[in-house]
């Protein structure tokens, strides 16, 4: 969904988790020549055509391949120089509004995530926000909103297992909910107890893991590699 609040939630769960990063879907749409036009003049940015989904699969598979190197290349820094190679953990966090919608990214995701905000709510936001090229006049009620709706049917319909957000709820609330669901999968897959009250991010460190968000989120173990 358009506005709801995916970047700012990928952002504060990057800060949050150690040795973790962001690969999001805005980043690979195609040039704006090539972009499919509608019957009423109206780009057709939300759709999959719009986007170079294989180029952002080789991100996605390049993480998934090498982690550690991966993070090294962007200039970002990992929290593992004491562990070994069983112990480590990274997160990806793919962060998009049609990640679901296509099939080779949404198959790799477990944890996934969508965020919702109401018509009117999203329509202020959108409107507020400065786009280039900008949106044309009856952009969003002509394209954005009956493409939302159409997507998301799709994506009902083809993938289960998603966990809808209220996106007028508080950034630290849907922070806490998703980071608590992101440990607890870290712990099931390494086989561990839970940690008891309270997590302390310095005991994050132990194997890697992938975070989506339209929002979703699909850890990876470390011995995948």
């Amino acid at each position: 969904m358009t506005n709801g609040g995916k970047s700012t939630l990928s952002c504060s769960l990057q800060q949050r988790i150690p040795s973790s990063c962001i690969i999001a879907q805005d980043t690979f749409f195609k040039d704006d020549s090539v972009v499919p036009v509608d019957s009423n003049g109206f780009k057709q940015y939300d759709m999959l055509d719009a986007l170079d989904m294989d180029q952002m699969m080789s991100e996605v598979n390049l993480w998934q391949r090498d982690p550690e190197s991966f993070l090294a290349e962007r200039g970002l820094t990992t929290t593992h120089t004491a562990l070994s190679a069983e112990e480590k953990v990274f997160v990806l966090i793919v962060e998009g509004f049609l990640i679901f919608n296509y099939r080779p990214l949404n198959e790799k995701m477990d944890l996934r995530y969508f965020m919702e905000i109401p018509y009117d709510v999203c329509k202020t936001r959108r409107c507020l926000r400065v786009y280039m090229p900008p949106d044309p006049p009856g952009y969003f009620d002509g394209h954005v909103w009956p493409m939302y709706l159409k997507n998301r049917q799709e994506m009902e319909s083809m993938t289960s297992g998603i966990v809808f957000l209220d996106g007028l709820k508080s950034k630290g609330e849907l922070l806490a909910s998703v980071y608590e669901d992101v440990t607890q999968e870290i712990e099931r897959l390494m086989g561990k107890l839970p940690w008891g009250e309270g997590f302390c991010l310095y005991n994050f460190n132990t194997v890697p893991i992938v975070v989506d968000i339209c929002l979703g989120i699909f850890p990876i173990c470390s011995s995948n590699f």
